[in-house]
């Protein structure tokens, strides 16, 4: 597999001279700063990936060209972003960047309630704790027919934690899931966020699955026509959230969307994490089932809680069995170099624990240097072995 990196841009904390040396050649990024649905001109993508070649490495994976809103609602102005997504698809495909990966979350992207959960060893980790997650959209968030969602259980746990909180703690948890985590597109304040969620209202999961199914049948021949390869993230976490309707969660999610084109330009990110925080996914499984079908890998791991929160564990330490999903992988890709096609697959070490010196620095949520350092050299150590053995 291709190891890569992902990298924010010129204001990433992490400089491409230390990718270098953490030993990754790939580079996962795009232009986040044109988030807003506007076409990505040929310029812009040129300026950043000849920053990328001038320091020895290659641009391999944009994620992720942002869907709008109005896509996913198929409402308003929606044409017009489809038509941009396209323009800026063409024009990654024009300068040689060769997968791409996108979402279609409503709302909200990636989600967490603690950026800073203290580890055993001392080191900090990305958390999405239910009750506190609950706590927030029933009791301070008040959304219409929140206390509704959930089992009365846990509302009432909920509401315990919720009593508790000071109103720091409250604005901090608010912060952690509203106000936009590295990658994630939009960032709200408490009133945003509720409109925001109200412009779903009635909108089911098959209506978002049918409009997911149009937009690919509109993309997909534009990434063939320009030799790139597409690779949905699932959801994350893989759940509703604030009762929104969340389409890419499971196996069964992952058949319908590659039923709906046949093609291998429509394809799977396979973020070992995310499907992984749900307890009736089994991801070495999927990755067997999808095989041909993944274009991009995330490798982090999770261990789960039975009320549905989970921490992000060591990279090899978790529920997900990273050997055994990395062997399934590793065989793919001989099968393809087998039928001619001896691209490997990109991967990247999919966050990583705040270690070490970094804890006095600034660094992103998730993607500070040590703990993906320490990540990386983990996932290395197994690939090289398992491609050493031919397993």
């Amino acid at each position: 597999m291709e190891q890569s990196w992902r990298w924010f841009g010129p204001d990433d904390p992490v400089p491409l001279a230390h990718v270098r040396q953490a030993g990754a050649t790939g580079i996962v990024t795009a232009l986040h700063h044109i988030y807003d649905g506007r076409a990505w001109s040929a310029e812009d993508i040129g300026t950043r990936k000849a920053m990328i070649e001038a320091a020895g490495l290659t641009w391999n994976v944009c994620e992720s060209i942002p869907v709008h809103t109005a896509i996913k609602l198929r409402q308003g102005p929606y044409r017009q972003y489809i038509d941009a997504w396209k323009d800026s698809l063409a024009a990654l495909g024009r300068a040689g960047i060769p997968t791409v990966c996108y979402n279609f979350m409503p709302v909200v992207d990636w989600t967490r309630t603690d950026l800073m959960y203290a580890m055993p060893s001392t080191g900090r980790a990305l958390r999405f704790d239910m009750l506190e997650f609950i706590a927030y959209d029933a009791f301070v968030l008040k959304r219409a027919g929140a206390e509704s969602d959930y089992p009365q259980a846990l509302l009432d746990r909920a509401r315990s934690v919720v009593a508790r909180k000071t109103e720091a703690e409250i604005a901090k948890l608010e912060t952690n899931i509203i106000a936009g985590l590295p990658g994630g597109e939009d960032s709200y304040t408490r009133e945003a966020i509720g409109r925001r969620i109200a412009s779903f209202d009635g909108v089911t999961p098959a209506d978002m699955r049918a409009n997911l199914i149009a937009f690919l049948q509109e993309v997909v021949p534009v990434a063939e026509e320009c030799g790139v390869k597409l690779a949905i993230h699932p959801d994350d976490p893989p759940f509703s959230l604030f009762g929104l309707p969340r389409i890419v969660s499971t196996p069964d999610d992952a058949a319908a969307i590659l039923a709906a084109v046949e093609s291998p330009a429509n394809g799977l990110t396979l973020c070992a994490g995310s499907y992984g925080s749900r307890p009736d996914n089994d991801v070495p499984a999927m990755a067997e089932r999808f095989a041909a079908r993944i274009n991009f890998v995330h490798l982090r791991n999770v261990a789960k809680e039975p009320d549905g929160s989970f921490v992000e564990s060591d990279h090899l330490d978790g529920d997900v069995d990273m050997v055994q999903l990395i062997c399934v992988l590793l065989r793919e890709e001989r099968r393809r170099a087998a039928q001619g096609d001896k691209a490997p697959i990109p991967m990247r070490p999919d966050h990583g624990h705040l270690l070490g010196f970094d804890t006095e620095r600034r660094s992103n949520p998730g993607y500070s240097y040590i703990g993906r350092l320490k990540g990386l050299a983990e996932l290395r150590g197994v690939m090289t072995t398992l491609e050493a053995m031919a397993v």
